[in-house]
């Protein structure tokens, strides 16, 4: 199989080589929060099987499937799934779809969201995999509590432990009373690397996506980006170029891609390296566009605004399908010229040359060819950017593996909506 393609055009890459391995020396020796280095070739085998076999079970008995999670445990599930399966899969009739449909819950605490997914469930049949290390994150535990609860109504309490499928810590975890069926989030891997763990493969593989083989890809990304030869390692090229980058005044970057089916590996990639690099008063802002969709409301900006962003870009080298462009006798939308080309060859063109306009207007281009939308490639996929951004916060100075502050808006939450315990906080509770 074809492997993933990085261009990084003429920067400087190794000016950095000393601080890039020097990182990936240290990631490699610091043993915290690193079990998701290996865990492509090394993952609990039974547990693996364990979840095909309740895969069976969940997509012969549920027509529905929710996902309740926040952050790192549901953004790689729907960036995989999304990616994989055929847009608008939801709509799909029950006989087109193989699985069922698969929504997401607990990213959010809007009720009109969560009212409106209930709505589509209606008297579906559904289970639910609630996710969450603690059990008592707020966003996924009042979802959870809600599903429950209908779960209980529709099935009764001992049909709805059937359906609970539950992913937390296997000591601690306030969620272990609520099912059964626990499947495990591992001690030293954080949520925005735990794809490839029970997190992201239970839902993935209701999906209907091989889970064996979004591991090969990962194993292969694995043993590609362990390598100590620089030029050869495209995970420390990425990594390097980044840096050198931000070096140079260029602060955020742009994640672009023109497959929409990457819409949600953007979301997954922005918390994996915004988490990881944001702290100290350091590291490149992660942000995403859609092309050529955006490029209609921010490619004026990308094109002439600040000089402080470059962009990395993300585009698929063989297409799963596609739609040739029909000739018209009247011509009046003047498209004739492009009359029997591809809608693949017109993006590609747009790709290159929204590239070319935006290199020439300041802005570098990293580029990345995925050769084609399948498991294997997402799984290496995602470990190049796990691997390339572990080794990018080491090289900044930071660590990749906390997140201290993210605590500080659900303390003041905490104390606006009158948790005990947070009654000290006076001045924000009073607003």
């Amino acid at each position: 199989m074809k492997d993933l393609k990085l261009s990084v055009g003429d920067l400087p890459v190794l000016e950095l080589k000393g601080k890039i391995a020097a990182a990936g020396a240290q990631l490699c020796s610091s043993g915290h929060m690193t079990g998701w280095l290996t865990l492509p070739s090394d993952y609990d085998k039974d547990e693996f099987e364990r979840i095909k076999r309740t895969v069976s079970k969940i997509r012969a008995n549920s027509e529905v499937f929710i996902v309740i999670g926040i952050g790192g445990s549901y953004l790689g599930a729907r960036a995989v799934i999304e990616a994989l399966k055929p847009n608008f899969y939801n709509n799909l009739s029950k006989a087109e779809r193989t699985s069922p449909e698969i929504y997401f819950a607990g990213q959010n605490v809007n009720g009109s969201y969560l009212s409106d997914l209930i709505k589509v469930i209606g008297d579906k049949d559904f289970s639910i995999n609630v996710i969450s290390k603690s059990g008592t994150t707020t966003e996924p535990a009042i979802s959870f509590r809600i599903f429950r609860n209908i779960l209980e109504k529709k099935y009764g309490k001992e049909g709805a432990k059937e359906r609970i499928f539950v992913t937390t810590d296997r000591e601690n975890g306030a969620l272990k009373k609520m099912s059964e069926k626990i499947f495990a989030i591992l001690s030293n891997i954080g949520g925005r690397y735990s794809v490839f763990s029970a997190v992201g493969l239970l839902p993935i593989a209701v999906a209907d996506i091989d889970i064996d083989q979004l591991m090969a890809g990962a194993a292969s990304g694995q043993a590609d980006y362990d390598k100590d030869d620089f030029e050869n390692n495209q995970a420390y090229i990425y990594a390097s170029a980044r840096n050198y980058l931000y070096s140079q005044g260029k602060k955020i970057e742009l994640l672009v891609n023109y497959e929409p089916k990457l819409h949600y590996l953007a979301e997954w990639w922005k918390q994996l390296f915004g988490e990881s690099e944001g702290k100290e008063g350091k590291g490149i802002f992660p942000a995403a566009a859609d092309f050529t969709t955006d490029l209609h409301s921010m490619g004026q900006y990308i094109q002439e605004g600040e000089r402080e962003l470059f962009e990395t870009v993300l585009f698929v080298e063989e297409s799963s399908s596609d739609i040739s462009i029909p000739k018209d006798a009247e011509n009046d939308d003047d498209l004739n010229y492009i009359a029997g080309k591809s809608l693949d060859f017109v993006n590609e063109k747009a790709r290159i040359a929204t590239s070319k306009a935006h290199q020439a207007g300041g802005v570098p281009n990293i580029s990345i060819g995925i050769p084609r939308l399948d498991a294997f490639h997402v799984g290496q996929l995602i470990y190049f950017f796990e691997k390339s951004c572990a080794i990018s916060a080491y090289t900044l100075g930071v660590n990749p593996f906390d997140q201290p502050g993210v605590e500080a808006y659900k303390n003041n939450m905490f104390a606006l909506l009158g948790k005990p315990g947070y009654e000290d906080n006076q001045e924000v509770a009073s607003d």
